[in-house]
């Protein structure tokens, strides 16, 4: 029995909270390629948040989608980039033990170009943003 405890503490993370890096342009306008998540892990899902998930095919590889609708055994996940494709079209529902964590929080970082006083309080006042849910029935959202 004690290394089932012990197997069960190495699928958790240490902490409830990590970073993650966009990579990419599926969660435009949302998300940028660049951008930083502060993804909290083991989050309850609802429809509408940004997540963080296993690729159902590849599974060492994490995507960041929106959980558009609840389907038996998993999310149907979407990006907010229609035109950018690598979702639940393409790979079906996404088993809920593929399902990581929730997006609370966006930084985007400085880059090296913007060095003027204005450029840089712009950036201040833009680059940290919580992540917010969409809860509408818009047809973006719903799964196709």
């Amino acid at each position: 029995m004690p290394e089932q405890s012990q197997d069960a503490e190495r699928a958790r993370p240490p902490l409830p909270f990590g970073v993650a890096e966009v990579t990419g342009p599926s969660m435009v306008p949302t998300l940028h390629h660049g951008d930083r998540l502060l993804v909290h892990y083991g989050a309850r899902i609802r429809r509408g948040d940004v997540i963080v998930l296993r690729h159902p095919f590849q599974q060492d590889l994490l995507v960041v989608k929106r959980a558009a609708e609840r389907r038996d055994g998993g999310w149907w996940v979407l990006g907010d980039n229609a035109y950018a494709g690598g979702d639940s079209t393409d790979y079906g529902v996404v088993p809920d033990e593929l399902v990581l964590g929730r997006v609370r929080f966006r930084y985007r970082p400085r880059t090296p170009e913007r060095r003027s006083p204005l450029a840089v309080v712009g950036w201040a006042l833009s680059s940290a943003r919580p992540v917010f849910s969409v809860r509408s029935a818009s047809r973006r959202l719903r799964a196709r």
